[in-house]
This record gives structure tokens, sequence and C-alpha cells, in this order.
């Protein structure tokens, strides 16, 4: 394995990915990889990937991860949280994960104010099996099941926690793959909310699929700034 020219501070190893060319996995994946490096936690983390793209990361860290049913990420971090609390426990999830068939752990996870840190990955579709609707697929846009443009609804997954759920000590905020400096940035307060046992930590990564998306890379860029209008970039709650 070959040394990143990164700073002294983001010195780390790193593979070939397994992810399709263009996804924002891989840079979701190197914040956090850049988060744990700088806080020096590899020893006592331990990081649940989602069934679904997410799972391609499992062999990723050097730190103990393992795969769940797809969408009961966040409960079984939970249970790994309350039998060994002394553990940093991360929950790596999609917007289907998260937000469809994991939304009512996700949901209830922050009213009980779980000393966790979510971290979900936003784009927009359920790329694995093939680019369905997603609880994220914004007004208009062109998915598997949704030939001529989806309907208005759309879930604003940190604005919903934020706004509905979030209490006193709670981080909530959304990054995006086009400025991974500060994806890492807010991966690393999140982790570091829980390490200082205040409650319920939460990002959600802003991502691409341009596979299907259908996009070029100048298209898929151009794509990703648009959907900032919908799921804009900012620290919710802290």
């Amino acid at each position: 394995m070959t040394e990143l020219p990164f700073p002294k501070c983001w010195k780390i190893k790193t593979k070939p990915h397994k992810f399709c060319p263009g996804c924002g996995h891989p840079i979701t994946l190197k914040a956090l990889g850049w988060a744990l490096d700088e806080l020096g936690i590899q020893g006592t983390t331990v990081v649940g990937f989602d069934i679904g793209c997410s799972l391609l990361a499992w062999d990723f860290f050097d730190v103990d991860s393992f795969q769940t049913h797809h969408g009961r990420t966040v409960p079984v971090m939970i249970g790994y949280k309350t039998v060994s609390p002394e553990r940093i426990c991360i929950a790596y999830v999609g917007d289907g994960g998260a937000y469809a068939i994991g939304a009512q752990h996700l949901v209830n996870s922050a009213l009980r104010h779980d000393n966790i840190t979510v971290i979900v990955v936003n784009n927009t579709n359920y790329a694995m099996t093939g680019g369905q609707k997603a609880p994220t697929t914004l007004p208009g846009e062109v998915t598997k099941t949704t030939l001529e443009g989806a309907g208005e609804f759309h879930m604003q997954g940190p604005e919903m926690v934020a706004n509905s759920l979030a209490q006193k000590g709670d981080y909530v905020a959304r990054g995006s793959i086009d400025n991974p400096v500060q994806l890492k940035q807010f991966i690393k307060r999140a982790i570091e909310n829980q390490i200082a046992n205040k409650g319920f930590s939460f990002v959600e990564a802003l991502s691409v699929c341009p596979l299907n998306w259908g996009t070029d890379a100048k298209e898929t860029l151009a794509k990703l700034e648009k959907h900032k209008k919908y799921y804009p970039i900012k620290e919710f709650y802290k």
C-alpha cells in the first residue's frame, strides 16, 4: 500500500475501492478516514455498514467493522454501544437505509439521544439495485421507477432531525463530496461529540451517482450543485 501525499496529520494508507467510477462513496469514506486518523481512535472505533453500496466499504479501515441487514445499522450500533460504552460506534448508511426501511430506527435513536454517530450518504436514488426512486429523489427526477419524473416529496434528513428530534448536545450537519475538507471536519465534529458523551451525532454527505444518473463528470457536478438548493450545506445543530 502507498502513502498519500497529505500533511502529516492526514498520513493514511490507501487501497483501490470497489465502487463505480465517479461514485461519491470513496470521497465520503476518505473524509471519514481522515477524521479517524486525526483523532487517533482506530483502536476504539467500530463501524457498521448498511447493505447497499455502503457494504463495499466493510474492509476499508483498520478498525473493527461489520455489515448489517438493510436499514438495521443504527439499532445494531446502538446495541454495540450499550454493551461497550467505551467504544466509538459509527453507523455508515445510504439514504434508502436511513430514510426508508431504517427511518424508524433513525427517528427513535435521535429521540432517545443515543450517543452514537450516524453518517448518511445521499445520492438521491437506490444505487446498488439499479437506480430506483429513493426518499431523497427530487421533484421531476427520472429514475427506473419514476420514468415521467418523481413527485414533490423528498426527505430532508438533517432538517428533520435538527428541527423535530435533536436535543441539547446533539450534533447535526450536512456536507458535500465536492468539499471533502469541510465534510471531514463535520464528520470529525460528530465523532468528537460522541467522544464527549454529548448525545446523538448525525452527518449527511450529499453525494453523486453518475452511473444511475447517466451523467458525465461535468454534468454530475452540475447536478450536485442543483441538489444543494434542496439540500443546503450547513451545520444545523450543535
